[in-house]
Order: structure tokens, then sequence, then C-alpha cells
């Protein structure tokens, strides 16, 4: 029954080793950027990547289930309450994750927000390509996103006028 549980499990150790590893990946995404890791928060990808770390350790060494499931649990646990604060305090969700930063504002490309993003305009152009822009007087904002993705807002074709909501670029930033 050692597979299950042996006395000597560090189970507190673990679960601090859990919520430290949690932190340290959070903090690492952040510095790395958005770009990084396409369609995942850097809260999504250090949980996803913690989970999948304990299981394969659990699966493939001497680590008992229950250390495994200690770890997991603890990391389950953590979400739960980094999801409730982070809703009770903004600043904590601010410090979390990355705001949306803005790449274009109508026809003007910001080059600034391009370097910080490590984005090349190629692949800016790119994204204006497979959003069938034709003109850059279409483009009303382009937006990195905190998944990593690129939103391109645009009107059908130069000539129409639409104004775009400023509720939809709420929270985005314009500079870095």
């Amino acid at each position: 029954m050692d597979w299950i549980y042996k006395i000597n499990d560090p189970i507190l150790i673990t679960f601090l080793a859990s919520v430290l590893l949690f932190i340290v990946v959070i903090l690492l995404t952040r510095l790395i950027g958005l770009r990084s890791f396409a369609k995942f928060t850097a809260y999504d990808f250090a949980f996803t990547i913690a989970i999948g770390s304990i299981i394969s350790a659990t699966l493939t060494s001497s680590t008992t289930v229950a250390h495994g499931s200690t770890a997991i649990a603890s990391l389950l646990v953590l979400t739960f309450i980094f999801s409730f604060l982070q809703r009770r305090f903004p600043a904590l969700n601010s410090l979390i994750s990355n705001k949306p930063l803005l790449l274009m504002k109508g026809n003007s490309i910001l080059e600034s927000n391009l370097k910080h993003a490590r984005i090349h305009k190629s692949q800016l152009i790119a994204k204006l390509r497979e959003a069938n822009v034709t003109n850059f007087d279409q483009v009303l904002a382009v937006v990195l996103e905190t998944t990593g993705d690129i939103s391109v807002l645009h009107k059908a074709s130069s000539s129409d006028s639409v104004e775009l909501q400023s509720d939809i670029l709420k929270d985005v930033r314009e500079t870095p």
C-alpha cells in the first residue's frame, strides 16, 4: 500500500511547493509576455502546467497518489481562492492578468506598442489580411488580447461611417 500513502510523505511541503511553483509560473509568464502562450492567460498556463506536472510525477515516479492528490487539491483550492479574490479586489486581477493592448488606433499603427508586445509589423499585417481588411482606413482598432490573440475591429469599407463604441475598448491599454 506504499503507492497510496507513505507515512513519511511530506504533504505540507507538497502543498507549499505547489503554491510557490504556481506563483513562480505566473510571474515568469507575465515577464515573458502575452504572445508566449497564445490562447492562455498566464493564470491558465500556470495552472495547466502545474496540474500536468503533478499528474506526470505521480504516474511516473515514486510520488504517492496521496502526495499527488494533495498537490492537485491545493492547486484547485488556490485557483478557487484566486478567482474569489480577483472578483473582490480588481488590483489583484491586474497584477495576475495582463490587460489588452492597443496595436492600431484607426489607421495608425502604434509602433511602440508592437515593440513592447514583441509583435512584428508583418504579423500585424497578416492578422489584417485574415480579417479581410483591404485598406488601413477600414481599421477601427487592433487589440492584443489577454490570451495572446489579436482582434481586428474594422468596417466593411473605408467609406462606411461606423463609430466604435467606447465600451468595446474598455480596459484596453493605449500605452504599454
